[in-house]
């Protein structure tokens, strides 16, 4: 009995102990605003805001924040916060279609994009907390492994979540003269960049001497000429003056979003396909091969299982000496289906099928177990499609083709395989429609701006309803058309003559590399702070 009584004030005791500890180490609401004002300005850094120069200093809040107070639980809330608001932020359109599609309450809709956030958001919390620790361990010093950190946990995040979308170096996407240190890197590189400048300013603010202005300085100029260098050896993709290998003709046909629409009037947006088509053909030489490209659209073809869909493309290639490439739903095994592009050549002839490899979860797939209660109802409602697991090249003439299906374009492996193993132009064909008129638009495009710039490859991107665009290898953007309507364009290709690229032949060794240091770090700044406290 008196063991009892004395051990229970001792765990009152440990526990006000616990709870006095929290309460020092929670954020302020000092530390809160911090965390909201870096986030604003990155949201703001992206479309449709657009004001990207903002990303160059938009962490900087945040790492001063943490170097003041270098409290690993309260920076760990920091970045959550700064994770999670940004994320729900910059990716609202995301409940467009659950609203207009799915026919949800607006505030459900919003309620129901909380969940993700929060999971995103804990990337940024890690970086935050383990840069906390490293500045424990290093002081003010500690400030330019931030970059690396940043690196580690994008690379993360894709690597986990499988999604890297809106990676801080996405914000530049539109400026090419910026991002083509992309070509060593990837986005990641580019982000590297831009948080060590967010860094120098940072340890210029925390010192305040002319030693630290100079370090700061020094860093900034060294940021600028790789930029000026990466830039001045850029892959110039103007060769006007040769005779193209390829010409194109991409249709945007705006097809209407809601599936049963297009479902009633088939065979009048089929003609409108064809004589859109043949009528941008009669404008170019034939002399050339000639290929056609529509968009993944809510048609969904079935061009596997319909004979007559079957003799009508065959003869429209043929009357017009074209190849034809376009998307389809196609037999996979057990009954499922793929979502495929297909590739009729002049003869009528199907000869290339290539199958989406990433799925879109809850999109085109759930991400649940047949088992859990309910799934097999989101599974009717979103589709079931099975994943194809081979990179299939189509040959155009002398052209060879990667192509990749709508939401791969933000997967860097998707494109780089490609291009590794010879294509000579990458094509995105996607349909961003079921998520409206929003900055989801010009987000997805930045994807594909880099895929072009990473690779060194021209980049044709044909969608629905916009952004159909042409991306030169050195990340143009050209023939921009605009949203929701009909649009068509015509493009000459040519093949490629250059040699892979650094991050095509290495791939993510410099994300990879900074995940290892991270790590390292990680661990000796924890077991440095342990022994200082012990001394």
């Amino acid at each position: 009995m008196q063991t009892a009584v004395t051990v229970a004030p001792r765990r009152r005791g440990s526990l006000r102990s616990l709870l006095a500890q929290v309460r020092i180490e929670a954020p302020t609401l000092t530390d809160v605003g911090v965390a909201l004002f870096t986030s604003l300005l990155l949201v703001l850094s992206f479309p449709d805001f657009n004001l990207w120069p903002l990303a160059w200093i938009a962490v900087t809040p945040l790492l001063f924040a943490v170097a003041r107070r270098p409290s690993p639980f309260r920076a760990f809330a920091m970045g959550w916060i700064t994770g999670t608001v940004f994320f729900y932020g910059s990716c609202y359109w995301l409940t467009y279609s659950m609203i207009h599609f799915g026919g949800l309450n607006t505030v459900v809709a919003y309620l129901l994009l909380v969940p993700g956030a929060l999971v995103l958001g804990l990337f940024p919390a890690m970086f935050a907390m383990v840069l906390a620790l490293a500045f424990r361990r290093w002081n003010n010093k500690a400030i330019f492994l931030a970059p690396v950190i940043w690196t580690a946990t994008e690379w993360a995040r894709l690597g986990v979540t499988g999604q890297l979308w809106n990676a801080i170096g996405y914000s530049q996407s539109y400026e090419p003269a910026l991002i083509q240190a992309a070509r060593w890197g990837g986005v990641y590189m580019v982000g590297f960049l831009m948080i060590t400048v967010s860094s120098a300013v940072t340890f210029a603010l925390l010192n305040r001497c002319k030693r630290a202005l100079i370090i700061s300085a020094t860093c900034l100029f060294g940021i600028a000429m790789l930029i000026a260098i990466a830039y001045a050896t850029r892959v110039d993709s103007h060769e006007s003056s040769t005779t193209p290998d390829l010409l194109v003709v991409a249709i945007q046909p705006n097809v209407p979003m809601n599936p049963s629409q297009a479902a009633a009037h088939m065979r009048e947006l089929i003609e409108m396909h064809l004589s859109e088509s043949a009528k941008a053909l009669q404008q170019l030489p034939k002399d050339r091969p000639r290929l056609v490209i529509w968009p993944e659209s809510p048609m969904n073809f079935a061009y596997g299982t319909d004979p007559e869909l079957q003799s009508r493309l065959a003869d429209f290639t043929r009357e017009n000496h074209t190849a034809l490439l376009f998307n389809s739903q196609e037999p996979a095994p057990g009954n499922g289906l793929y979502n495929s592009a297909i590739l009729i050549n002049e003869e009528g002839k199907r000869i290339s099928q290539y199958d989406k490899i990433r799925l879109l979860p809850f999109g085109e797939y759930v991400p649940l177990p047949h088992w859990l209660p309910g799934s097999s109802l989101i599974t009717a409602l979103v589709g079931d499609f099975a994943a194809g697991d081979k990179y299939t090249l189509l040959q155009i003439g002398p052209v060879k083709a990667g192509v990749f299906i709508c939401i791969e374009s933000a997967y860097p492996s998707i494109a780089r395989t490609f291009a590794s193993e010879g294509a000579d132009v990458l094509i995105n064909i996607s349909n961003d429609g079921y998520l409206g008129p929003t900055a989801v638009m010009r987000q997805h495009l930045a994807n594909a701006i880099f895929r072009a710039v990473e690779n060194g490859r021209t980049l044709l991107r044909v969608t629905n309803s916009g952004i159909t665009a042409y991306v030169s290898r050195s990340g143009q953007v050209k023939d921009e058309t605009s949203g929701f309507q009909f649009a068509m364009r015509t493009w000459s290709v040519y093949r490629n003559h250059r040699g892979p690229t650094f991050y095509t032949r290495l791939g993510d060794a410099f994300p990879a590399a900074a995940a290892v240091i991270t790590v390292g770090l990680f661990f000796t700044a924890l077991l440095g702070n342990r022994n200082r406290f012990r001394g």
